[in-house]
């Protein structure tokens, strides 16, 4: 434990202010106690659970297996709670988050329904004043940004919305009572993650379905399953050894890593392993050789075996064609999971519009008009995705030495020393930030990681007696060049994906994660603390 206030640090309101209350939020917050900071967590939302709260959308389900994706910092948590199925669905995910809440008595420093407008740093006093959207300002030395990677959900910007006489909505921003389409003509337009997640879902009740895709994606089954009792149990007793394999891996979960090429294996051993991969379901599928990420020819031969997968599941020849993806390597674009999605298009209340080829034009008071037709619609579903990674910082008027802005700084691509801090604004950490693994991983571990970096940072600002801490220039550089030489040795660079910030009108080309892999940043950032924190201005005074 460590006194709230050394006496190098100014009074304030707080020691620490952390900004969202989700998974990052919560154990930031928990950490903080633990080391011995006054914190208040500032939610937007009226409960916790971050993206688990706006995300409540019919079908909404974690790509991660259950057992994982979950905390490890506390064995009693780990041991006690009871997931039900292999992959968990978004209301059981929000269950466990209120059950760490209210086993950690954390809502107690929480604000909710509070939303951050502005956060700005004193050169004078060196302490952060952060603003509300009611007016407030409050004080203190630390601003910890945990506003998340996927929750600045990406608006509709269709023509003609405002009129449309129906009802819709966004699956990042879902209603909390259930919404029903029994007997609707329904549009879900955007087939990311989540709208083939809910495209099924809404095809069980709609009367007639038409998803609306400009760009198809690959999708492997999650072949989902209930939990037994015994094999929870079995994986517990050895949760110590799993967590430790994990954390070391590249993805930070318990895939299956070939050591082998896709293209030194003989035509029939590939074709076993990638039949064992397809069986098994899941994003596992993209580590069945060790080459995929990186040779175009070896990329291509999984990316065959899915598009025939698709060709088999979809009777219509015209509408497998559509659904099938040709622009981009498997895995460059967010792997999906899904249950039955392409099957959902075998359905007689379900058609398929290629938007890239007709884009839609308008919305009217009726519908959806494109290039060369017109939808009558009820409702529409807006599965239309993020601005991930910076969305939520760039949205918050954040400012540093001499009042740079964090957005200016930006505009030409997120710079960052190990995602964790930027130069120019100091005691500001961005957990999960641009410039580390985060989204490319199982994002709990990747929080864990960051959680327990910030809170020994912390604990040795306090030992040193030291008031301010901020990312060296050149070391911010040299870490942003090499996050990026690392993303050029792979096939993500080439695609229009959201990891590429392509999903965004007028955002930046820059790869937003790290690819270097979970177990090699985490052996970076140990190296660079252990060195005194490397690459860090630290100083006792303003």
């Amino acid at each position: 434990m460590m006194s709230p206030h050394s006496p190098a640090k100014p009074q304030t309101d707080y020691d620490a202010i952390v900004v969202g209350a989700g998974f990052a939020g919560l154990y930031m917050l928990h950490k903080l106690r633990e080391i011995g900071l006054s914190a208040r967590v500032f939610e937007t939302g009226s409960d916790v659970g971050g993206t688990w709260f706006w995300n409540r959308y019919p079908g909404a389900r974690c790509d991660v297996y259950s057992m994982e994706y979950s905390y490890s910092f506390d064995e009693q948590l780990q041991q006690e709670w009871v997931w039900t199925e292999r992959y968990p669905a978004q209301p059981e995910i929000l269950k466990y988050i209120e059950h760490v809440a209210d086993r950690f008595d954390l809502r107690r420093d929480i604000q909710f329904d509070t939303r951050v407008t502005a956060a700005h740093f004193d050169e004078e006093t060196g302490i952060w004043l952060v603003k509300t959207e009611d007016g407030t300002t409050v004080t203190a030395c630390y601003c910890i940004m945990a506003s998340g990677a996927l929750s600045a959900s990406r608006k509709p910007d269709f023509e003609g919305l405002d009129d449309f006489g129906g009802t819709w909505y966004h699956t990042g921003q879902w209603p909390h009572d259930p919404v029903d389409f029994t007997g609707q003509r329904v549009a879900v337009i955007g087939t990311g993650s989540s709208g083939i997640q809910v495209t099924p879902m809404v095809a069980q009740q709609a009367a007639n379905l038409t998803v609306f895709q400009r760009t198809p994606n690959f999708s492997i089954p999650a072949w989902n399953y209930p939990l037994s009792n015994a094999e929870q149990e079995n994986w517990k007793r050895q949760a110590a050894h799993h967590r430790a394999t994990a954390k070391a891996s590249k993805s930070g979960a318990l895939y299956q890593y070939s050591q082998r090429s896709a293209l030194e294996v003989s035509d029939e051993e590939r074709q076993g392993e990638f039949d064992a991969r397809w069986s098994h379901g899941g994003a596992n599928f993209t580590h069945a050789f060790n080459d995929l990420f990186k040779n175009k020819a070896a990329n291509d031969l999984a990316a065959d075996y899915v598009r025939r997968k698709i060709s088999e599941i979809v009777q219509n020849k015209d509408i497998a064609a559509k659904l099938t993806p040709t622009d981009h390597a498997i895995g460059t674009k967010r792997i999906c999971v899904d249950t039955d999605y392409y099957a959902t298009f075998n359905r007689a209340n379900v058609a398929l519009v290629d938007a890239r080829a007709t884009p839609i034009q308008r919305i009217t008071k009726e519908g959806i008009e494109t290039t060369d037709d017109f939808y009558p619609v009820d409702s529409i579903v807006f599965a239309t995705g993020y601005d991930a990674v910076t969305g939520a910082l760039t949205r918050i008027d954040i400012r540093g030495r001499a009042g740079k802005s964090l957005k200016d700084k930006w505009s030409d691509g997120p710079k960052t020393y190990l995602g964790i801090m930027v130069a120019g604004f100091p005691n500001l950490f961005t957990l999960t930030g641009p410039g580390s693994p985060s989204i490319l991983t199982n994002v709990v571990m990747s929080i864990e990681q960051h959680v327990e970096w910030v809170g020994n940072c912390l604990i040795h600002m306090a030992r040193e007696e030291l008031q301010l801490i901020e990312a060296d220039q050149q070391a911010e550089d040299e870490w942003v060049e090499h996050v990026r030489e690392v993303a050029n040795g792979t096939l993500h660079v080439h695609a229009d994906s959201w990891y590429m910030g392509a999903n965004i009108p007028g955002k930046p080309r820059v790869m937003l994660p790290y690819v270097g892999g979970l177990g090699v940043y985490t052996r970076i950032c140990d190296e660079v603390a252990a060195e005194g924190y490397r690459g860090f201005i630290q100083s006792k005074t303003a």
